[in-house]
C-alpha cells in the first residue's frame, strides 16, 4: 500500500523512477485505467504536470481555486481567442473540476463509431457490465429533489410545460452538502471525482503518483517506448524547475486529456511524421448560453449544478435534403459562480452592472453542442511546442449555436425571467419570445460571442488505417507496440453526452488490452 503522492518537494533525491506501466495523466482516463491495471498486480506510476490538492486544501473562495484546480485558472482559449477552454491540471484531472453529470454512452453514438469509424470492442453489450461496474464505484444516481435548487426546479417545471424531451440527469456523488462549489473541487470530498476513487483505490494497491512531474519526450527503440524524459514542475511559478527526471517502463499510456494528449504526442517527431491523422478530427463539445433576470431570488451557485436536462435535441435534425432544422446539443440549467459570471458579462457599463447587482435573482440555461462530424477542427503545435487549436465555427455548427441560444431563451421566458442576456459582445437582452429571431443577427465570429469549451475530444482518434487514426481498437498507437491512449482523444466524434462515464468505460478496455499485453487479466467486474 502506498499513502503518499510524491509533489514537487520530494524530486532533490529522485533522478529515475521504474515501473510496469507509467501512465501520463491522472483524470478519468490514467485514474481508471491505473486502477484496473493495479487490481491486475502491474505496478503502475502516474504522472500529473499539476499538483496535489486534497479536499483539506479547498478553502470554497471561488478565486484561490481557480489556481489550484483549473488550468490557466480558466484563462487560456483556442488560438483566435473565440473560445475559453475549461479543465482541470492536477492530481484527479478534470474530474475534480466537473460537474459529476454522468451518461452512459448512447447505444446510436456506439454504433455509429463501429459501423462507420470501425471501432470494435466498445460496443452496448461489452460495456454494459462496464457500466454497471462504473456507476456502482462512483455511486452515480438520481439527485434526490430536495437537492434541485430554484433553477433546476423551474428550468424542470418549464421544460415539462414545454413538452420537451427531459429526464433527471444521474450524478457522481455521496453525502453532497449542496455547497455549490462542483467546479472548484469538492471540500468534503462529495463529489465523486478521481481524487476520491480510482487515485486512493489504485494508491491502496501499490500504484504510485507523482505530481508536479510534466512529460516531456519519449525515447524510442525500433517500434517500442524505451524510457520517457520529464521535468519537474515548480509548482509557484507553474514553470519547469529545471530538474529532469528520467521513467522507464515496459508500456506507456498516454492519459493527459482530450486538450493535452495530442499536443504531447504532436511533440515527439516520430509521431507527428508518421501519422498524419495526430491532432485532426478535434472537437471540444462549444457550448454558450442565455441568463434570465427573474423576480425570485434564484441563487444560481448554490447546490448541484444541473440535476434535470433536456436529452430530446441530443441528436440534430435534418430534412430530407441534408438542411439543418434543430437540435444537436443537451441543454441544461446552468451554474456559475461570481467570480466567472463578472468575467462571461460583457462590458462595464451600467447595464453590465446592472446584472451584477441583481445576481441573485439571476438563473440561466446552458448547452453544449455535439460538434458536427463534418466540421471538426484541428490541433497543432508551433515552433516552440505550444498547443494551437484551430476550430471553424463552420455554417452548420453556427446555426446550431443560435438554435441552442433560441432554446435557452425560451426556457428562461417559460421559467418566468423577466428579460434574457445572451453572451454576445453587445449583450443582446430580449424581452419576451417574440424578439427571438434577432438571435440570428449575433455574429458567431472570435470575440463576437463567449464560447467555452468543456468537452474536448479526437486528435487522436480511434480507427483501422494508420493514414486516417492514430490508435487501433485496443487503444494502441499504431507503429508503437507498447503506447496507448485512454482519454477522449481517442473519440471519433463527440459522444454527444457528458464524456466522463464513457472515458472511464473505454479506459477499463484499454486497462484490459494492456493487460493482456503483460500476460495477465483485469479483474472480474462485480455483478449487479
Amino acid at each position: 500500500m502506498n499513502n503518499k503522492v510524491f509533489e514537487y518537494t520530494d524530486y532533490q533525491q529522485i533522478s529515475e523512477i521504474v515501473a510496469d506501466v507509467c501512465i501520463i495523466g491522472s483524470g478519468c482516463g490514467g485514474a481508471t485505467v491505473a486502477h484496473r491495471l493495479a487490481e491486475a498486480g502491474v505496478d503502475v506510476v502516474i504522472l500529473e504536470k499539476g499538483g496535489y490538492y486534497p479536499a483539506s486544501t479547498f478553502d470554497n473562495r471561488e478565486l484561490n481555486q481557480a489556481g489550484k484546480v483549473d488550468a490557466e485558472r480558466d484563462l487560456s482559449t483556442d488560438t483566435n481567442g473565440s473560445t475559453m477552454l475549461t479543465y482541470g491540471e492536477l492530481v484527479g484531472g478534470t474530474s475534480v473540476h466537473y460537474w459529476a453529470d454522468s451518461y452512459r454512452t448512447p447505444d446510436d453514438r456506439l454504433e455509429l463509431w463501429r459501423s462507420q469509424y470501425g471501432i470494435t470492442g466498445h460496443d452496448a453489450e461489452k460495456l454494459k457490465p462496464i457500466f454497471d461496474d462504473i456507476e456502482r464505484r462512483h455511486h452515480i444516481q438520481e439527485a434526490e429533489p430536495f437537492r434541485y435548487n430554484r433553477m433546476n426546479q423551474l428550468f424542470k417545471e418549464a421544460v415539462d410545460a414545454l413538452g420537451w424531451e427531459s429526464a433527471p440527469i444521474k450524478q457522481a456523488r455521496k453525502g453532497c452538502a449542496g455547497s455549490g462549489h462542483c467546479m472548484q473541487g469538492c471540500a468534503i470530498d462529495a463529489k465523486q471525482s478521481q481524487l476520491v476513487t480510482n487515485i486512493p483505490s489504485s494508491m491502496a494497491l501499490g500504484a504510485r503518483v507523482f505530481a508536479d512531474l510534466k512529460a516531456d519526450d519519449f525515447v524510442f527503440d525500433g517500434k517500442r517506448v524505451t524510457q520517457l524524459q520529464a521535468s519537474v514542475i515548480d509548482r509557484a511559478r507553474n514553470r519547469p524547475s529545471g530538474k529532469k527526471i528520467t521513467v522507464k517502463a515496459k508500456h506507456f499510456v498516454v492519459a493527459a486529456g482530450g486538450f493535452n494528449s495530442p499536443a504531447f504526442l504532436l511533440n515527439q517527431p516520430r509521431l507527428r511524421d508518421s501519422l498524419p491523422a495526430l491532432g485532426k478530427h478535434f472537437g471540444m463539445n462549444p457550448c454558450t448560453y442565455a441568463h434570465g433576470l427573474y423576480d425570485e431570488p434564484i441563487i444560481l451557485w448554490r447546490n448541484i449544478p444541473a440535476a434535470y436536462g433536456v436529452e430530446g435535441f441530443r441528436k440534430a435534425r435534418y430534412d430530407a435534403k441534408g438542411n439543418y432544422i434543430e437540435g444537436g446539443y443537451l441543454l441544461v440549467p446552468n451554474q456559475i459562480q461570481p467570480g466567472l459570471m463578472a468575467y462571461t458579462i460583457p462590458g462595464f457599463d451600467d447595464g453590465a452592472a446592472e446584472w451584477m447587482e441583481k445576481l441573485p435573482n439571476v438563473g440561466g440555461a446552458i448547452g453544449w453542442l455535439d460538434d458536427h462530424p463534418d466540421e471538426l477542427g484541428e490541433m497543432t503545435v508551433d515552433g516552440h511546442g505550444v498547443r494551437q487549436i484551430h476550430y471553424p465555427y463552420g455554417p452548420t455548427t453556427q446555426k446550431m449555436l443560435r438554435d441552442l441560444m433560441k432554446k435557452a431563451t425560451i426556457v428562461n421566458f417559460k421559467a418566468g425571467a423577466r428579460k434574457v442576456m445572451l453572451g454576445d459582445l453587445k449583450r443582446t437582452t430580449l424581452s419576451s419570445v417574440a424578439e427571438l429571431d434577432r438571435i440570428d443577427a449575433i455574429e458567431i465570429k472570435p470575440g463576437s460571442l463567449t464560447l467555452v469549451a468543456p468537452h474536448p475530444f479526437g486528435g487522436c482518434r480511434m480507427g483501422t488505417d494508420p493514414k486516417t487514426s492514430v490508435t487501433d481498437s485496443s487503444h494502441r498507437v499504431h507503429g508503437v507496440d507498447n503506447l496507448f491512449v485512454a482519454d477522449p482523444s481517442v473519440f471519433p466524434t463527440g459522444p454527444s453526452v457528458d464524456p466522463s462515464v464513457t472515458i472511464m468505460a473505454f479506459s477499463y478496455i484499454a486497462a484490459e488490452h494492456i493487460a493482456n499485453a503483460m500476460g495477465k487479466k483485469t479483474a472480474p467486474l462485480q455483478n449487479g
